[in-house]
């Protein structure tokens, strides 16, 4: 019994945790700036507010919101109503019609927003059925086993961020939640933890020649071979290259500054 209630709990807790990654990426989209900036520039150059100080305090709102509530998706919708009043010159029509009409369905009703939408939750699909199938507790279990030191979960972080190289979106996504339990059995700080996931996921992408970023690098190129550009291109990606140096680098020597520092 004390097993079936246990692995009910875990069952509710893996729910919440894939409704919370679903209802965040769709926020993300609906609160990114195109959901509040929808509108034609003509337009919004027609408010007083318009190329002003008070063109900032919607992201200020924001932001102070989320520090202070620590609460991310009501304050990105406190920031957008904001936005919304500031746009419409504080008419309750106009603001409810540039939120819904102007905002929320342009951004849903364009091809190149929904793509990405579809493609974000599909990502987040894809870790949630992940975590649910215990692929995450798996490898946990397994690099356990064989990870004995600090180093060594670190250095397993940036393996298998290398090895997702198809976009940094899923890379992050995916190593996040399957290296986690390793690195907090070794006291890996989380900040540390995202810094080696983050300083990952986009410099491996940028330079691997399967990859999201080469597809849409490549076809910013007219008339010429992308690919073969991009690929040229690589061993000047200094960013990159460095990047990814330092990190192991820094693993190696055992670095530790900032956040990282402190915990």
């Amino acid at each position: 019994m004390i097993f079936e209630e246990g692995g009910k709990q875990l069952m509710k807790s893996n729910l919440k945790k894939c409704s919370a990654v679903l209802s965040a990426i769709m926020l993300m989209i609906l609160a990114s700036p195109l959901t509040v900036l929808a509108a034609e520039e003509e337009a919004a150059a027609s408010t007083k507010f318009y190329g002003t100080f008070w063109s900032l305090v919607p992201p200020i709102v924001a932001i102070a919101l989320a520090l202070i509530t620590k609460e991310v998706y009501s304050s990105l919708f406190v920031g957008i109503l904001v936005g919304a009043l500031f746009y419409s010159g504080f008419n309750f029509e106009g603001t409810i019609l540039h939120i819904f009409e102007g905002g929320m369905i342009s951004v849903l009703t364009d091809s190149y927003n929904m793509g990405i939408l579809i493609f974000l939750v599909i990502l987040g699909t894809m870790v949630c059925l992940m975590n649910r199938a215990g692929g995450s507790a798996a490898f946990g279990r397994w690099a356990s086993k064989r990870i004995k030191s600090r180093a060594g979960a670190e250095l397993a972080t940036v393996v298998l961020g290398v090895l997702i190289f198809i976009d940094d979106y899923f890379n992050c996504l995916t190593v996040g939640s399957v290296m986690r339990p390793v690195t907090d059995k070794h006291n890996v700080s989380r900040a540390k933890l995202a810094y080696l996931i983050d300083a990952t996921a986009a410099p491996v992408c940028i330079i691997a020649p399967i990859s999201s970023w080469a597809a849409a690098v490549s076809g910013f190129v007219e008339g010429e071979d992308g690919i073969s550009l991009f690929v040229h291109a690589i061993p000047y990606n200094f960013y990159a290259l460095l990047t990814i140096f330092m990190m192991v680098a820094m693993v190696l020597m055992k670095v530790e500054f900032g956040t990282m520092g402190v915990h």
